[in-house]
């Protein structure tokens, strides 16, 4: 993506809490039309680091623009408008029906010509989301899944260029993970940009265009996900052997067990 417009640029970006360092001499670039997994061992600093991109999250060194401006000076209305944040927990304590939370993501658009769109705007991202049936149902009753699914429509429906979600596909089973990084990836097709952790590698290597890998703060590798994720680099980030191995024309990275599989149980021994 030499030479492509950047939606984000951080430079230098560092994280210190209470004298723990999270971050350190991050830079990072996320451009439209490309989907930015970030990867990594826990305390990496994933979570971190897209609290820092979003700008939820002050850091303690460094400079991060949202296109082309300083992101601590963009008005807090027109960040909204400029990045939608789909975070790992719901936080929602009400009981809001899954429609009204959906319609939350419309509202950094009220007052604005694009208020008249909001009805059309919802009613696609429910159908996007796959949360169309869950209209009525209250958020609180929902399963992690379908709680997950709503907050992405939500995400969807706030139409915003830059799209940052924590990982997403956490509590989805494997239909719902492949559909909301398709849609995912189709909107970032569509001329928008996007940042998502992700754990499953797997995920990372069918759908990014990039792949970031953070270890202790700081990042190992930055490039495809041909490039990035391999045997060799993965195994020493996560001090766990990997393989990476290719199927159907799409990495797989698999961990290396080194206990036998158990035995298939016999006729005999099945009760």
């Amino acid at each position: 993506m030499s030479g492509a417009a950047t939606a984000i640029s951080a430079r230098g970006v560092g994280v210190t809490v209470e004298g723990h360092r999270i971050l350190e001499g991050v830079d990072v670039d996320v451009h439209p039309g490309e989907l930015l997994a970030l990867v990594g061992p826990n305390g990496a600093g994933k979570s971190t680091l897209l609290g820092v991109l979003a700008g939820d999250t002050t850091p303690s060194a460094g400079t991060v623009e949202l296109d082309g401006r300083p992101l601590r000076r963009v008005p807090t209305r027109e960040l909204a408008q400029l990045r939608a944040v789909q975070l790992q927990k719901q936080g929602l304590a009400f009981g809001f029906r899954v429609e009204d939370v959906v319609r939350m993501g419309r509202s950094p658009w009220h007052r604005t010509p694009a208020e008249d769109d909001d009805d059309r705007v919802v009613a696609e991202s429910m159908t996007r989301a796959d949360v169309t049936t869950l209209a009525g149902r209250l958020f609180p009753t929902l399963s992690g899944g379908e709680q997950a699914r709503t907050s992405f429509a939500r995400l969807l429906a706030q139409a915003a260029p830059v799209l940052m979600l924590n990982e997403p596909t956490a509590a989805l089973d494997i239909k719902h993970q492949e559909a909301l990084l398709d849609v995912l990836r189709r909107t970032v097709r569509a001329g928008s940009a996007a940042v998502v952790v992700l754990h499953d590698l797997s995920l990372a290597a069918a759908y990014a265009d990039r792949v970031c890998v953070l270890a202790d703060g700081r990042v190992r590798a930055d490039g495809s996900p041909a490039e990035v994720l391999t045997g060799p680099l993965l195994t020493e980030v996560y001090g766990h052997p990997v393989d990476v191995v290719e199927h159907a024309g799409h990495l797989v990275v698999v961990p290396v067990r080194s206990h036998a599989p158990a035995a298939s149980p016999t006729l005999q021994e099945v009760p």
